[in-house]
């Protein structure tokens, strides 16, 4: 899709290319619109001054939403490979490990972590990654910035390899742990019983970036349907497989699958399958604070 590809080369230590038209993915097809997770078009390339390579693709560009969201990849870094020590100071940044162990830096400090776990970075705060490890690691990068499109970076020429580590984070961070979710029968509206916690809250954050959701349904449950008047949403299928309905559109998802969700679209997710559908649920504000939720019947 060529307004995917315009944002190919994005902030990941390559040329950071614009969006000349600003024009939304929104006036395509709901199908067209959903980001897929197709390690083929995956490239390799180097972050911010990375010890090895990491491979990429962008699952969603910037343009994908109004608000100030920036972009959502998703990777593989190499063995030896990670992002380089940098900073942001107009934009704020989520690095995400789904399986194996990776060592994250936030403001010169080091950890190894075991995925699912994520670190939220705030603007100005220096941040890299790195692992060390024999084989690949899943990988997502997601970006908010705090003009829209605006986008800056500050290498540190520090690749953080065979740093000191402290055995736990003095930084946050966020685990999606299924143990973490209690049950919320109907919700928003929707059949069965799904299980729900909010892993990170607009607290977190300085931009409009509002929270981070981990939400299951088992086989047969619904999230009910329902629109944000401030807030527009990136669900992510963390596993599973599912349906979508945006509007009067309806689509499948699968594992690996992002959907957009903009301002005002009413929304549901129904898993029609035997196994359960787990999502991740990124929220974005129109302005800082604007959280809303509207269920519709």
């Amino acid at each position: 899709m060529s307004a995917r590809i315009l944002l190919s080369a994005i902030a990941i230590g390559l040329t950071v290319a614009s969006e000349p038209s600003g024009t939304l993915l929104a006036l395509e097809p709901l199908a067209q619109r959903i980001g897929h997770t197709d390690p083929g078009k995956y490239r390799r390339s180097r972050s911010h001054d990375s010890a090895g390579d990491m491979a990429c693709e962008t699952l969603l560009p910037g343009n994908a939403l109004s608000t100030n969201f920036f972009f959502m990849h998703r990777c593989q870094v190499m063995p030896g490979g990670g992002v380089g020590h940098h900073f942001h100071n107009q934009c704020e940044e989520m690095f995400i490990i789904f399986d194996g162990e990776a060592e994250f830096t936030v403001d010169g400090r080091t950890s190894a972590l075991k995925g699912t776990i994520g670190a939220p970075v705030r603007m100005g705060h220096s941040h890299a990654i790195y692992n060390p490890a024999d084989k690949p690691v899943e990988f997502m990068n997601i970006n908010v910035t705090a003009v829209k499109g605006k986008y800056d970076a500050f290498n540190l020429g520090d690749p953080r390899v065979g740093v000191a580590k402290d055995p736990v984070p003095v930084f946050m961070t966020m685990r999606l742990d299924r143990n973490l979710l209690r049950p919320i029968p109907g919700y928003r509206g929707g059949q069965g019983t799904a299980r729900y916690r909010r892993a990170l809250s607009p607290e977190v954050f300085l931009t409009n970036w509002s929270y981070v959701d981990h939400l299951l349904l088992p086989e047969g449950a619904s999230e009910g349907r329902h629109r944000h008047t401030g807030v527009e949403e990136i669900y992510y299928v963390l596993n599973g497989d599912g349906e979508v309905s945006v509007e009067r559109e309806t689509a499948r998802i699968h594992k690996g699958d992002a959907v957009p969700v903009l301002l005002n679209q009413t929304h549901s997710f129904r898993n029609n399958e035997s196994r359960d559908l787990e999502l991740m649920i990124v929220g974005i504000a129109a302005e800082k604070g604007a959280l809303d939720t509207v269920e519709v019947k």
